[in-house]
């Protein structure tokens, strides 16, 4: 009983599923995504295997809607079923049993797909459907959030809100899944739990920008980009902080430096042991101490 976004962004291949839910730990059951493959969003009087199964068949070549009606067809009790699928054409396929509670149904676009049961009103997926396309030209994880939020907005679950999770992959499969993995994030128990995933979507984002390297030439701009997206965060303020040192702009660098090292001291040590391992220069950190004083 919840409401789901399946999608595939058309400019970066990223799959995704974005779910909320009366319904404790939702995240392990609803969300299947693969890079190169597809996404599956399984719910309803839920058959988890319609996940697995939906993208071991898109995987061996099936479309997405040829996949659907293959799981539907070997399913002893499809009518209370909801079942939604994009392949990595970005083709979509949805089902809404008619023994799915009400309020009940689906709304199909380009590249996506938007289901709900068991709703406050029969208006949360045309809903999502228009949230996400309003939101064209952000990043998927964003319009897939924004879906959730529609879907709130219309009253959501009839029964209220638990959980939220979001799936998003890559859409250049190395074939290493836990690389193709972009997110995978869950809220368990929360009162809010599409904002509480909002969130964790701005910090994963953060982090993401920071897998850089130095020597690569976008390491100045992602690093300030992690900056912007999670000031909060010690971890992203010292990455920045250490970039301006690097520069030479101690200036910028040690407002940064200090403020995480006076949230938490055992930052100085786990930088002279991160020097010591050769991860950063220590005459960097030596020079940070120096004048951090």
């Amino acid at each position: 009983m919840t409401y789901s976004i399946v999608a595939r962004d058309r400019d970066t291949g990223e799959l995704g599923v974005a779910v909320q839910s009366m319904y404790f730990h939702v995240g392990p059951v609803v969300p299947w995504a693969e890079a190169g493959v597809g996404a599956v969003a399984t719910q309803s009087v839920v058959n988890i295997a319609f996940g697995p199964l939906g993208l071991e068949l898109m995987r061996g070549g099936l479309s997405a809607e040829q996949a659907l009606a293959a799981v539907l067809a070997g399913d002893a009790e499809p009518e209370g079923r909801q079942c939604a699928m994009v392949d990595a054409a970005g083709r979509v396929a949805a089902y809404t049993g008619p023994r799915a509670t009400a309020a009940a149904g689906h709304r199909t676009g380009d590249g996506y797909s938007c289901q709900a049961n068991l709703m406050e009103r029969d208006t949360v997926w045309d809903a999502m459907a228009a949230a996400y396309e309003n939101a064209a030209g952000r990043p998927l994880a964003e319009r897939l959030i924004e879906a959730l939020r529609a879907a709130e907005g219309e009253g959501g679950d009839i029964r209220g809100r638990q959980s939220a999770a979001l799936l998003l992959v890559s859409g250049r499969p190395t074939g290493r899944l836990w690389e193709d993995r972009l997110m995978d994030l869950r809220v368990e128990d929360h009162e809010d739990p599409v904002e509480e995933l909002a969130r964790l979507v701005r910090l994963r984002t953060a982090y993401l920008a920071l897998r850089v390297f130095p020597d690569d030439p976008d390491f100045r701009e992602r690093t300030l980009a992690a900056l912007r997206l999670a000031p909060e965060q010690a971890q992203v303020r010292i990455s920045a902080g250490m970039m301006h040192a690097r520069a030479g702009e101690w200036e910028e660098a040690l407002p940064l430096l200090r403020s995480a090292v006076d949230e938490e001291p055992r930052w100085s040590e786990a930088l002279r042991r991160l020097a010591a391992a050769g991860r950063i220069p220590l005459e960097l950190v030596s020079e940070m101490e120096s004048k951090l004083g």
